[in-house]
């Protein structure tokens, strides 16, 4: 008999199952009887989380969202915006798949903004102020009232494990998952968004304490088990700025920003969004300057958050980083409302990590916040992510087969990079396609979805909102002829491009192949490593590893 953690607790597990992992919680060890039982279960109501369980109950999976509190779920825990340079293509993919955030978005702005409009069409970046509270609201309501789609809360302590089906990779495969109170759930397929929680720790200057982000406790037992289940474990960290009352700003001296007229809309469904562009709330433009520098650098020494070797996200650095990095510049602070009737401003470009009293001086040294309060101080956060190199495509875990990881604990950051990775073709209907065997929906291209023999004309025809049956419309449809013509040249050049990559993707790898002891072809030994590592499915894949072309 082996000692096992179970909530808290220790209990046995027999050692006839030598090839399991032999601390691992196995389904006939519960007391609890296998119910309730979900097609999809999904941990965590973050921007992946929420994907992910509308996508899987939209295939027509029964599915449950666990998260630890139904209140926060679609909650913004950092920035009050969506879309952006880059960003909001990742949204319009999201709405091309029937996901939510994007529908919501136009449901709950406040400030809509085309990004780099003096430059081409291909890289405007739709973008958009969102009022958190609408949001929240409206992502819930979208939730809530999913068929087939059951919404509980709770905490994850651990994993149910049992044997690993025959012929698929794998050492195992998860069943349920136990939570704190020791209650058991059961699925067939678990896809885990936890974002920032595993093993989360909150920091502000040199004080740390447990949390996944402010006011919310971490899941430590969770992070502990994938850790014991052989799967590499790196630490991130990230931040938010502090909160400044309205009231206290002078924002007649700063650079104003108005909203697009008209407004441009994240779905495709929508002609326009909730809000007429006169109603909208502009955002102002301030700037650091040496002082703020000076404060940065003379107290590095009472910041743990930049200390850490801990890596932080390329495209958010706090102000401590850029003002090491790029000394005696000055740094841009958007000025951003969060909702139309919050008495709140988010300073987008001002995350900081140092203690509250110096937060307030650096807020006050800069133009147009001479006088601000700060409402409430900006903090760090430092969490687990699964390296992933450790998943498929699919986002299923390449160690216990039908869990998948979507989210920031793949590594990423930022909500539409979470939204993006549980749209129906990832964490949302591979679940489900495990339990009915369907055919893998991986999409490469909107007419993709016609190789599939579920899919037909007549059933697209059905799909289309009533709004897009009666559109004739003209200056979308002159806008968008423009566009393709404009990059008439470029597109003919890259289908070539596009040929040779679909050549790669037809051929397959076999997912067994072992790299390590593969001798026909002539490999080094780093790139040996990091195709085992990675384990490609076709020849494109094995190209993009690093070192390997």
């Amino acid at each position: 008999m082996l000692p096992l953690r179970s909530c808290g607790r220790w209990v046995a597990v027999s050692l006839a199952k030598p090839h399991l992992p032999s601390w691992a919680r196995f389904s006939s060890d519960s007391p609890a009887p296998r119910t309730p039982h979900f097609d999809v279960l999904v941990i965590g109501g973050g921007h992946a989380g929420s994907e992910a369980a509308a996508a899987a109950a939209r295939c027509g999976a029964r599915t449950l969202l666990l998260t630890h509190r139904v209140e926060t779920i679609g909650q913004m825990s950092c920035n009050p915006s969506f879309g952006g340079i880059g960003k909001g293509h990742l949204m319009r993919e999201v709405d091309a798949l029937d996901g939510l955030c994007g529908r919501v978005c136009d449901q709950s702005g406040i400030h809509y903004k085309v990004l780099n409009r003096r430059k081409g069409p291909a890289v405007w970046g739709l973008r958009a102020q969102i009022d958190r509270k609408l949001y929240k609201q409206n992502m819930q309501k979208e939730l809530l009232g999913t068929p087939l789609l059951t919404v509980q809360e709770g905490a994850v302590e651990d994993l149910i494990l049992e044997e690993a089906e025959p012929g698929h990779p794998g050492k195992c495969r998860v069943s349920g998952v136990v939570l704190v109170d020791g209650s058991a759930v059961y699925a067939d397929s678990v896809v885990l968004t936890t974002g920032t929680f595993l093993r989360g720790m909150v920091v502000i200057g040199l004080e740390t304490h447990p949390a996944g982000r402010l006011g919310d406790q971490p899941s430590i037992g969770l992070a502990q088990t994938l850790e014991k289940l052989g799967f590499m474990v790196g630490r991130l960290k990230t931040g938010t700025p502090p909160r400044i009352a309205k009231e206290s700003i002078n924002f007649s001296i700063l650079n104003k920003q108005e909203p697009d007229n008209p407004s441009t809309p994240f779905s495709f469904i929508n002609e326009t969004v909730w809000i007429k562009p006169e109603d909208q709330l502009p955002c102002y433009l301030t700037h650091t300057n040496p002082k703020v520098d000076e404060i940065v650098l003379e107290n590095l020494h009472l910041n743990s958050h930049i200390k850490e070797t801990t890596r932080g996200p390329r495209y958010c650095p706090s102000i401590e980083s850029k003002v090491l990095r790029f000394p005696n510049r000055l740094h841009q602070v958007w000025l951003e409302p969060e909702g139309l009737d919050s008495d709140l401003i988010y300073p987008q470009g001002l995350s900081v990590t140092l203690p509250a009293e110096l937060q307030e001086k650096i807020i006050t040294c800069i133009r147009g916040l001479e006088k601000a309060k700060m409402v409430q101080p900006g903090y760090g956060v430092q969490y687990d992510y699964l390296d992933p190199r450790q998943i498929s495509p699919s986002l299923e875990t390449h160690l216990v087969q039908r869990l998948f990881f979507a989210g920031q604990i793949n590594g990423t950051t930022g909500y539409e990079e979470a939204a993006a990775q549980s749209p129906p073709c990832i964490a949302g209907c591979d679940p489900k396609s495990k339990q009915t065997k369907q055919k893998q929906l991986c999409l490469s291209s909107a007419l993709d979805v016609l190789k599939y023999e579920e899919v037909d004309m007549e059933l697209l025809a059905k799909a289309v909102p009533e709004p897009l049956k009666k559109y004739t419309g003209c200056r979308e449809l002159a806008e968008r002829l423009k566009i393709e013509a404009t990059y008439e040249s470029v597109l003919l050049h890259q289908q070539q491009e596009i040929k040779e990559v679909q050549r790669d993707e037809a051929l397959q790898l076999p997912r067994d192949l072992d790299y390590l002891t593969l001798r026909d072809i002539s490999l080094s030994d780093e790139v040996r490593e990091k195709l085992h590592l990675s384990r490609p499915q076709t020849q494109s894949s094995a190209n993009q590893v690093s070192g390997s072309v």
